[in-house]
């Protein structure tokens, strides 16, 4: 009997030298800045995830990481030209459901290679600041993206150009980074080229009124604007999405 076929989870292309690219998978500090988000435990997570937990062959570019619910992820680059396609993919586990059910691990996945993406092809040798928040609706709020007024957005393809006022009251200028049935994210001229990805994630046990996430990473702010920023969007979440979600 044949085995499954992989999943594909992430087929992108970098504009970058495939040699850029792997140095970015596998050193920790460069890891930092494209993997999750800063949290007192990035660290201990990037050792865990991509040192301690993954068979890695240099020759072939590969990295395979450690299998968890019976499920294998693997990272695999390909040398195009003077860019590189980096194709993240799965066996075992169920089929991925792309527009049902919010999955944190696959979605997590998506949203980290797409920052690679960034921080190679915008902002290479920069380090990133972020932030991140996350929680369910209160009645009566709907999901980040309705409320932060991106629904203009939902209709452009990605590298077009936007301009949108966001609920926070921050204005937003860029273009679209990608889009998928759960993200939205575009760059933002005004945090330093950075980028924001609105996750909404639906209604689950958890999240009875729906919920999601945001994640802003910024380049070059000044300490007060960067303080500013984080305190703004703080306020805004806590008011509409006061609690945890998965």
């Amino acid at each position: 009997m044949s085995e499954n076929p992989r999943q594909v989870i992430v087929d992108i292309t970098i504009a970058a030298p495939i040699e850029a690219v792997w140095a970015a998978l596998r050193d920790p500090a460069q890891i930092a800045n494209w993997f999750g988000w800063d949290a007192p435990g990035l660290a201990e997570e990037i050792k865990f995830i991509f040192q301690d937990g993954a068979a890695v062959d240099e020759a072939r570019h590969v990295v395979e990481f450690s299998e968890w619910e019976g499920i294998r992820d693997v990272v695999e680059l390909t040398r195009d030209g003077k860019q590189t396609r980096l194709l993240l993919t799965r066996a075992g586990g169920a089929p991925i459901d792309w527009t049902g059910v919010y999955e944190d691990i696959t979605q997590g996945w998506i949203n980290f290679f797409q920052q690679l993406r960034l921080a190679l092809e915008l902002h290479p040798g920069e380090d990133r600041r972020t932030i991140f928040l996350s929680g369910s609706s209160k009645p009566g709020i709907g999901e980040p993206t309705t409320e932060l007024g991106l629904g203009e957005v939902a209709d452009l393809a990605p590298g077009q150009a936007h301009a949108v006022g966001l609920g926070t009251g921050d204005s937003a200028s860029g273009k679209i980074w990608y889009q998928t049935h759960f993200q939205t994210a575009l760059t933002v001229e005004q945090w330093g080229n950075g980028l924001l990805v609105v996750t909404d994630k639906g209604i689950s046990d958890s999240r009875l009124h729906g919920g999601g996430s945001v994640l802003l990473t910024t380049y070059g702010l000044e300490d007060t604007e960067f303080r500013a920023l984080e305190q703004r969007w703080n306020d805004w979440w806590s008011a509409r999405y006061p609690k945890s979600s998965n």
